[in-house]
């Protein structure tokens, strides 16, 4: 089965390999201070600084607003909903990677609240205690030991791998959204998914803000530690060097 996932794997390991040289031509962090997670620092914390500047000017206010103009249950719904979608995805990658009490569970919740929940909104399948098992493709690479290569901050889309990068290539093509045929609406709920997600990630960033001394790292460190974790499911190999512990100091 392993070598049955590494031929899968190979196209978008490919595009995702271009892209690390490309960037490894950028600039490599070196010296004692730099963290071997991430080599591509000097390139990731400029990337990093567009994306919070866009946040701050654009993104923020417009979560914000919808924040505070949409009520409360409505909110919940419309994260419900894209939640459901995602189950869809996660039956597939739990499938792949051989975990069948998660695909069961997955697949069980998508179409419990496709029939009978108007898509997900209300989400009687967590009413009903059956257990969401969040997987994407990066994940399933990781799963079958695809090692994470280096530390990559994407323009938008923020904190990532180079396996996590190949992975999204696979991702889109599973992505029910992008499988509307009316592309106004398309666009609408991808616009919509994305304002949901950092309008619930608000109260998270305000205490970022006030707790880190250096947000890039934090946030670096704190996201390597939660893939690796949620790859498998909590109970990540008994490797103390695999991920960075997380900091708060700033670099030197």
């Amino acid at each position: 089965m392993k070598d049955v996932m590494t031929t899968v794997v190979k196209s978008a390991l490919l595009r995702a390999g271009l892209m690390g040289l490309a960037l490894l031509m950028t600039g490599c962090a070196s010296g004692p201070a730099a963290n071997r997670h991430d080599p591509l620092e000097p390139f990731n914390r400029g990337v990093f600084q567009f994306n919070d500047g866009l946040d701050r000017a654009v993104i923020k206010p417009v979560a914000t607003a919808y924040r505070d103009v949409l009520p409360s249950p409505i909110r919940t719904g419309v994260g419900n909903f894209f939640n459901n979608l995602q189950d869809a995805w996660s039956f597939v990658n739990n499938a792949l990677q051989l975990k069948a009490e998660y695909a069961g569970n997955s697949l069980v919740r998508f179409g419990v609240n496709s029939v009978f929940d108007l898509a997900g909104v209300l989400d009687i399948a967590t009413e009903m205690q059956i257990e969401r098992h969040t997987k994407d493709f990066g994940h399933t690479l990781g799963y079958w030991g695809i090692s994470p290569g280096p530390y990559l901050v994407l323009p938008l889309l923020g904190p990532s791998t180079l396996r996590d990068t190949a992975g999204l290539v696979v991702d889109q093509q599973g992505n029910l959204l992008s499988g509307v045929a009316h592309i106004p609406t398309r666009n609408s709920a991808t616009a919509l998914k994305l304002v949901d997600r950092r309008a619930q990630l608000l109260q998270a960033s305000a205490m970022l803000d006030q707790v880190a001394l250096d947000p890039y790292t934090f946030t670096r460190d704190a996201f390597l530690q939660r893939r690796q974790s949620s790859i498998y499911d909590g109970n990540p190999p008994d490797e103390a060097d695999e991920v960075p512990v997380i900091t708060d100091n700033p670099a030197p």
